[in-house]
């Protein structure tokens, strides 16, 4: 299962590597119609999860380690594949339950790995008390932190080189 981890090249960008990686994801149908549901402030959850993908190459690059790239960004592309609007009231305890419907929907959609798999189940720890077993969902759990902060404070990382990405699987 960890045979898959290498290093990216340093003249890939974290952009084109989540463009890379993500490509079936971010050109299915089913990825796409989550530009429909807002996830914080202004931000859609195609962008937020993009942003998400994007954030965890960037940290996962600063710590030297080899990761599974491909988990990496898919899990962190569909770790909130909830598909509904989660800010309706009959949703009620969304933060407990979405990252389970999330792992059911892509496993509906999509060929899901056991990394993906982890990443996307464990990626609300610690509200969610069962750690993550695998790095890539450690680190797509503190990605997803960061960008979530920044959206719900007004100052999404959600930007240029990530609409460049979602322009590109239109």
């Amino acid at each position: 299962m960890r045979k898959n981890r290498q290093r990216i090249s340093k003249k890939t960008s974290n952009q084109r590597a989540v463009a890379h990686y993500g490509a079936d994801i971010l050109d299915s149908k089913e990825h796409k119609s989550c530009d429909k549901y807002i996830q914080h402030g202004n931000t859609n959850v195609r962008q937020h999860t993009t942003s998400v993908a994007c954030m965890a190459v960037a940290i996962a690059r600063k710590t030297r380690l080899k990761y599974d790239y491909s988990a990496l960004v898919r899990g962190a592309l569909l770790h909130d594949y909830f598909l509904y609007d989660w800010h309706e009231p009959h949703h009620g305890l969304h933060g407990y339950t979405h990252a389970s419907i999330a792992l059911h929907n892509a496993a509906e959609d999509f060929a899901i790995s056991p990394i993906e798999a982890d990443v996307i189940k464990k990626h609300m720890w610690p509200l969610n008390l069962k750690p993550p077993r695998y790095r890539e969902a450690f680190i797509v759990t503190l990605a997803d932190k960061i960008c979530s902060a920044k959206e719900v404070f007004g100052k999404p990382i959600y930007n240029k080189k990530v609409e460049e990405i979602l322009d590109e699987h239109e």
